[in-house]
């Protein structure tokens, strides 16, 4: 019988997934799957947690330590993160807008409905992951005319401060979130945010430690008018 941790990593390993992001689809810290795989704390995954896993892989639960009899089930309607449904990947829409301006409170992340993507193309976006995928709306136009007011904005959390690197983010700042530009200095640790709109002023040498990057803005959709 395979040992449920060597499972679980070939699964990672297989599918392009990433530790951090299947960590926050059970709603665990970051590194909770990485120290169970490689440090074996814990010892055994909770029952919800592997079924979980179990369904977002596709697979028996057995295989990740379940009983023989644990059949495998679709993903709780609730669960904030994306899940495959038949030959799509259904990405939540979260009740919550990233200001392109001065800056929005962050309001209730739930997910309020799901917009369906194909799998091959989320992942030629994503490169593998869709675990930490989310929909959010732009509020503010000085992303203008990148991102204008209104438009769904497809953020990878997966894709954060880890790997950061020149691009347009979602970042919390005191509470506020904002999508912004980000440029990094390349002789220290530090970066620029810059808004896409020339109406906006830049904040240079920004220091890191004071901004919360939540994730990479990988594709945006807007209505026609």
């Amino acid at each position: 019988m395979v040992d449920p941790r060597s499972a679980l990593e070939a699964l990672v390993r297989e599918r392009g997934e990433d530790y951090a992001s299947l960590s926050r689809l059970i709603g665990r810290n970051p590194a909770y799957i990485q120290q169970y795989i490689k440090r074996g704390s814990p010892q055994k995954l909770d029952e919800e947690d592997r079924r979980t896993l179990a369904a977002y892989f596709s697979v028996p639960e057995q295989m990740l330590g379940g009983p023989a009899e644990k059949a495998v089930r679709a993903l709780p309607a609730e669960m904030v993160g994306a899940r495959r449904e038949a030959d799509l990947v259904l990405v939540p829409q979260l009740d919550i807008g990233a200001s392109a301006g001065p800056g929005a409170l962050a309001g209730d992340e739930r997910p309020h409905s799901r917009i369906a993507f194909q799998p091959g193309w989320l992942r030629e976006l994503t490169g593998g992951s869709f675990a930490g995928l989310s929909i959010i709306r732009v509020a503010g136009d000085s992303m203008a005319p990148t991102l204008a007011d209104g438009d769904d904005i497809l953020v990878d959390r997966g894709d954060a401060s880890e790997r950061l690197r020149d691009g347009i983010y979602v970042l919390r700042v005191d509470g506020a979130l904002m999508v912004k530009r980000l440029a990094l200095h390349p002789a220290g640790r530090g970066f620029t945010i810059r808004s896409d709109n020339d109406a906006y002023p830049a904040w240079t040498d920004c220091d890191p430690a004071a901004i919360e990057v939540i994730g990479r803005v990988i594709w945006a959709g807007r209505r026609v008018a």
